[in-house]
C-alpha cells in the first residue's frame, strides 16, 4: 500500500471552500497540522472567527476530501477557533483585556440597530466568542429591557463597575445606572465623558468581542466617540428604503473618515411574510443594502426580515437568538455573526502586545 502524504492531503482539501472568507481552507491558514499514522489521518483545523454551529458540517467536508486519497482508512478532524486582537485607529490603545471592539451603527433612528446589536452579541456568544456589550445610546438606552436586566451595578473597590450579565453575555447602559423613564437632558461633552467612563471603568475581562450599541446619526456626539474607542471595526444598519440608505451611506462615511473599517452591512426589514397567508411583500423597498454594497465594496452581512416577533422578543427581555435559538430568523443572526467576524478576522491584526518595552538605564 503507497504511503500517504501531507502533499497529498493538502491537495485533496484545497478545493474545500471558507464561504465566510471566500478562499479554501489551506490558503487560509486553517489547516494548522496533519498527522499521519499509516492509514489514520488527524487534521487540526483553526478558524479565525467563532463558528460552533458549523463544527460538524467543517469536520464531514474534510473527513470525505482527505478519505478520498489512496491509502486513506481514518480521518480525525479537530476543529478550535482563536480569536486575535486587531488593529484600532492609529491615535489609540485598545482596551486592557478587550480583544476587539465592534461598533453596531446607523445613519438615523428606526432600522433596528439596538435589536441588531444585541442579537450579533448573543450570536457570537452562541457561535463559541466570549462577548460584551456595551450600550452607547444615552438618550434611549433599551439594552437593559432587551436582555431582560433590571438592578444597579456593583462595584467591588469603589471604582470600577462589575457588568450586568445575562443568556452569558456582560452587559453595561447608563440605563443600568438611572429609572427607565428618567430623561437625559446632557450636552455632547456630558455623554462623551459618560460613554468613556462606562466604557474604561466597568471590568470587562476577558473579551473576544465587545459591541457597542451606538446611537444613531452621524453628528457630532457620534463622530467624538468614533474617534475616542478604540474601534476594531463597524457594522452599519439600514433598511431598504432610500432615505434610510441615504443616512447610512453617511454613516459609512464617518467611520471613514476616522479611520475604522466597515466590516459590513446588515439590511433590516428587507421583506414582509404576512403571518396569516403567508404573502411576501417588500414594504420599505428591494435591494438597497446590495446597491450599497456594491457602490462602496464592502459586505452585505445579510437581511432580516420585517418580522413581529423579532419586536416582541426584545420586548420581553429575550432576543431571537436566545427565543428561538433553532428558528430562521436566529440562524440569519449568527449567520451575520459569523459573517461580521470572519471579517474582522481579515482586518490587519494589533501586534502592539508583541514588542517588549525598551529600558534605558544610566548605571
Amino acid at each position: 500500500m503507497a504511503e500517504v502524504s501531507r502533499l497529498q492531503i493538502e491537495t485533496a482539501l484545497k478545493v474545500i471552500q471558507d464561504p465566510y472568507l471566500e478562499k479554501d481552507r489551506v490558503a487560509a491558514g486553517q489547516i494548522r497540522d496533519i498527522r499521519i499514522d499509516g492509514s489514520k489521518v488527524v487534521v487540526d483545523v483553526v478558524l479565525g472567527y467563532p463558528a460552533k454551529e458549523l463544527v460538524p458540517a467543517i469536520q464531514a467536508e474534510i473527513r470525505e476530501h482527505a478519505g478520498r486519497v489512496a491509502g486513506v482508512d481514518k480521518v480525525e478532524v479537530d476543529v478550535k477557533w482563536e480569536i486575535v486582537s486587531h488593529a484600532v485607529q492609529r491615535n489609540l490603545k485598545p482596551l486592557a483585556g478587550v480583544k476587539n471592539i465592534i461598533a453596531v451603527a446607523s445613519g438615523k433612528g428606526g432600522v433596528g440597530k439596538s435589536t441588531t446589536a444585541v442579537n450579533l452579541a448573543l450570536a457570537l456568544y452562541a457561535e463559541g466568542a466570549s462577548v460584551g456589550l456595551l450600550d452607547a445610546d444615552i438618550y434611549g438606552p433599551s439594552q437593559p429591557r432587551m436582555l431582560g436586566i433590571s438592578g444597579k451595578p456593583e462595584t467591588k473597590d469603589g471604582r470600577m463597575l462589575e457588568p450586568m450579565e445575562n443568556y452569558g453575555i456582560k452587559a453595561m447602559s447608563i440605563g443600568f445606572l438611572i429609572e427607565e423613564e428618567t430623561p437625559m437632558i446632557w450636552r455632547g461633552p456630558m455623554v462623551t465623558q459618560a460613554l468613556e467612563q462606562l466604557l474604561s471603568e466597568t471590568r470587562w475581562g476577558e473579551l473576544d468581542y465587545l459591541v457597542i450599541d451606538l446611537p444613531p446619526g452621524t453628528g457630532d456626539i457620534q463622530l467624538t466617540l468614533s474617534q475616542k474607542i478604540p474601534v476594531s471595526g463597524a457594522v452599519i444598519v439600514t433598511t431598504p428604503q432610500d432615505i434610510a440608505l441615504l443616512d447610512a451611506r453617511k454613516g459609512l462615511k464617518m467611520f471613514e473618515k476616522v479611520e475604522v473599517p466597515v466590516l459590513g452591512i446588515v439590511e433590516n426589514m428587507s421583506i414582509h411574510i404576512c403571518s396569516k397567508c403567508g404573502h411576501e411583500e417588500r414594504i420599505f423597498g428591494e435591494g438597497g443594502g446590495q446597491r450599497m454594497s456594491d457602490d462602496y465594496g464592502v459586505e452585505l452581512l445579510g437581511s432580516l426580515p420585517l418580522d413581529i416577533r423579532i419586536r416582541e422578543q426584545a420586548d420581553s427581555g429575550k432576543p431571537t437568538v436566545v427565543a428561538d435559538p433553532g428558528g430562521r430568523v436566529a440562524e440569519i443572526y449568527r449567520d451575520i455573526a459569523r459573517h461580521t467576524a470572519a471579517q474582522l478576522a481579515r482586518q490587519s491584526k494589533d501586534y502592539s502586545g508583541k514588542f517588549p518595552n525598551i529600558v534605558i538605564q544610566n548605571n
